[in-house]
């Protein structure tokens, strides 16, 4: 096996080790999603309060039956919204230990594989030192027969 052939795939293996990604990164892309989604609630909440305050008592009754659903709505959204911000950082840490575990299979696969190939050279070795040792072969010639 060439030595550099095994070099080269424990670079490949540690630049892949080296992308694993950093928990403070992950955590701001999380806090920035829960900024957001606080600021979607803020809105709602000034979009309700802008409303006309008096517009007449049909108009209000009107707007109260309407709004009050519509805040019911935000609010189930928001909920929903952090549900799925949970199940996604579950499914990312999920996929990133399963990456984690594949790279170091892999590693594990390139030593077996190098230290088989080391064996196989040693035996190579060891076969070729025991016939340069022997004095000289025996070499039996055959004759050509011919059919009589």
């Amino acid at each position: 096996m060439d030595s550099d052939a095994v070099r080269r795939a424990r670079e490949r293996i540690e630049q892949a080790a080296g992308g694993r990604a950093d928990p403070a990164s992950i955590d701001a892309v999380l806090e920035r999603a829960r900024e957001q989604l606080e600021a979607l609630a803020a809105a709602a909440a000034e979009l309700e309060t802008s409303l006309p305050n008096r517009v007449g008592d049909a108009v209000q009754d009107g707007l109260r039956e309407q709004v009050l659903p519509v805040a019911r709505h935000l609010a189930e959204v928001r909920g929903l919204m952090n549900q799925v911000i949970r199940r996604l950082e579950h499914v990312e840490g999920d996929l990133l230990s399963e990456r984690h575990a594949r790279v170091d299979d892999l590693a594990l696969l390139v030593d077996l594989v190098s230290s088989g190939w080391r064996g196989v050279d040693e035996r190579l070795a060891r076969l070729e030192k025991a016939l340069e040792d022997r004095s000289g072969a025996v070499i039996y010639r055959m004759e050509e027969r011919r059919p009589g």
